[in-house]
């Protein structure tokens, strides 16, 4: 099998395949928005499958909806080496976000038919249905399905804010495949992704090798004070839920800075009650998300936290209630799909830095049943999630790259 590190993808066509995917769904501010299982999902997998399809690929669909395009191999016996990422987009999403690793997959496959390269292995391309999690929730669910991290027909039941379940909208979209989900055993999995943080940029890097994934911790916190007239209770006395919850949102912050660089923790979510604008809240709902990849850290934080929502509630004369809701362990790469990249990017030439993402992806789920790593390039500021994430041409190209030569290196 011919092994040439002068082998490299065409940028351009890989550009402009993300631009011809960026018009489906496209927004006013230039992103995207392609909700999960929605027509303009359906697009942008019909489209996906044309052009895999145009290059020879075989396409297998499971009951969650997750595709999978195939170029075959030498021997067929060995299981695929396959790469992929997701076509869903936030509902103000950017043109690059799940997209880029979806589409290097077919330049790289087309890159190989050009060069008459027969891999080993087969090759695939993976999409994951609903990564986002924007549409049904819990994000990543049909690729959790298929690492055994969710039942079946847990997540076929998961409905919209409409009411529409998810094995309903795979039906209505004509994606409810026949293939068992997780029945479909692949040899090695690299997920390429815009970096979505400033790190690479910041430090003019080009590839980031990934070797993990932080832990994530969810909490809920309730804040139960009094609902009472703003006009005629004194300010002596008042039991403000809403106080509690400010002083304990700018404690929080401060729970990460004490763990900085690496840990992080946000209140992304507040729920205020009555929310009337002359009556004191009685209570107060918000959401916590805390992270950093060593699990005794993370242990320290949370009792930092029960600390400060208390003593908040204490403050104001309020109680509280704090739950933990989700626990997501960190994830730690395989050893050697690491080394096919890191071997790779040396082979390229291209400056690089080992990280942790901080975000999750569909391949922390892969990594349960399949060897597993992944690729970052850099994003413009670090900024995703967000109609104007961008990203350059040539960080894209090789990123590609990279992921190509991994490939072939894995396929043997």
């Amino acid at each position: 099998m011919l092994m040439n590190a002068d082998i490299r993808i065409n940028k351009d066509r890989l550009w402009e395949r993300i631009m011809a995917m960026a018009e489906i769904g496209a927004t006013e501010l230039g992103g995207s928005c392609r909700l999960a299982l929605t027509e303009e999902d359906r697009q942008g997998r019909d489209l996906f499958i044309k052009w895999c399809r145009e290059i020879g690929c075989e396409i297998k669909i499971d009951r969650m909806g997750n595709i999978f395009a195939r170029r075959q191999g030498g021997n067929p016996c060995r299981l695929p080496i396959a790469c992929g990422s997701h076509l869903d987009t936030q509902p103000h999403g950017g043109k690059f976000d799940g997209v880029f690793g979806v589409l290097a997959g077919i330049e790289i496959f087309e890159t190989l038919n050009e060069n008459n390269v027969m891999t080993d292995s087969p090759l695939e391309i993976c999409v994951w249905t609903n990564e986002e999690g924007s549409r049904f929730a819990p994000p990543m669910i049909s690729s959790g399905v298929f690492g055994g991290s969710y039942d079946l027909e847990y997540a076929l039941s998961r409905e919209d804010a409409d009411g529409v379940t998810l094995g309903e909208a795979l039906e209505t979209i004509g994606y409810a495949g026949k293939l068992p989900c997780g029945e479909h055993p692949l040899g090695a999995f690299i997920e390429i992704h815009i970096e979505q943080g400033p790190v690479l940029e910041r430090n003019e890097e080009t590839i980031g090798v990934v070797t993990g994934v932080q832990g994530t911790r969810w909490y809920q916190v309730v804040f139960q004070g009094q609902d009472a007239h703003t006009g005629s209770t004194p300010m002596p006395g008042r039991r403000d839920a809403l106080v509690s919850a400010a002083r304990a949102i700018i404690a929080i912050k401060e729970i990460a800075m004490d763990q900085s660089p690496d840990a992080v923790a946000t209140v992304g979510r507040i729920e205020n009650s009555p929310n009337s604008h002359n009556t004191i809240p009685g209570e107060v709902k918000l959401t916590v998300d805390m992270r950093h990849f060593d699990a005794r850290t993370l242990d320290a934080m949370e009792g930092q936290l029960h600390e400060i929502v208390n003593a908040a509630a204490l403050k104001e004369s309020t109680t509280v209630e704090i739950t933990r809701i989700s626990n997501t362990p960190s994830i730690y790469f395989d050893k050697h799909c690491i080394t096919a990249v890191e071997e790779a990017t040396h082979t390229l030439c291209y400056r690089y830095r080992k990280l942790i993402s901080g975000a999750g992806h569909d391949a922390c789920h892969i990594s349960r049943v399949a060897p597993t790593s992944m690729i970052f390039v850099p994003c413009a500021g670090g900024l995703s999630h967000n109609e104007a994430e961008s990203a350059e041409s040539e960080d894209l190209a090789a990123g590609a790259n990279v992921l190509l030569h991994a490939m072939l290196k894995l396929s043997n």
